[in-house]
């Protein structure tokens, strides 16, 4: 095998890993009411730092079809078109939203510690817009209640998660196992 070769091999390699660690994170759950606490965004972060916009999206993409077919990969091992109709299904669409800013901004900008902070914050914004929007209109609670259930008990885990992702993507560099983005995203 070439080069070339070599990291096509890879990069189908660590797509399908992280659409497997999402299914694993996702079962790590707490329970605190509709909407559970569970580790799914590491990995989405995680993915988007690692992979790039392009690579990250299809991960996460595969993740979603995986559920989406009837497979046990979403939050208490459900799966099927139910999950995403019910009052957690906008986050899990969000997560593409998520992973593909966050990938993208890493491809365009590189793995600095502020790019990879920015792009998670404007990630998490935009899941908890698709995840909040989804709820208010799948549950019909208003605007605020649903930000008090959907949002304010989630940022502090959230945002450790997203210290997290970057200290393991930085160790990734650091010990030669993560590519460079602009390899990954040819």
């Amino acid at each position: 095998m070439n080069k070339m070769q070599n990291l096509k091999v890879y990069s189908m390699a660590v797509i399908a890993l992280f659409a497997a660690v999402t299914a694993v994170f996702s079962q790590i759950i707490i329970p605190i009411g509709p909407v559970p606490i569970n580790l799914a965004l590491l990995s989405v972060f995680t993915c988007g730092c690692a992979l790039g916009w392009k690579k990250g999206t299809i991960s996460i993409a595969i993740y979603i079809l995986l559920g989406v077919v009837g497979i046990p990969v979403f939050t208490g091992f459900q799966g099927g078109l139910a999950k995403i109709a019910g009052p957690t299904g906008g986050y899990i669409i969000g997560y593409l939203f998520t992973v593909f800013i966050i990938g993208l901004m890493c491809d365009k900008l590189g793995r600095k510690v502020w790019v990879m902070a920015v792009s998670i914050i404007i990630g998490i914004i935009l899941c908890y817009a698709f995840g909040t929007a989804w709820f208010v209109f799948s549950m019909g609670e208003g605007i605020w209640e649903s930000f008090l259930l959907c949002v304010f008990p989630f940022l502090p885990g959230d945002t450790a998660k997203a210290v997290a992702a970057i200290l393991i993507i930085k160790a990734l560099e650091k010990s030669h196992l993560l590519p460079d983005t602009k390899k990954l995203t040819s």
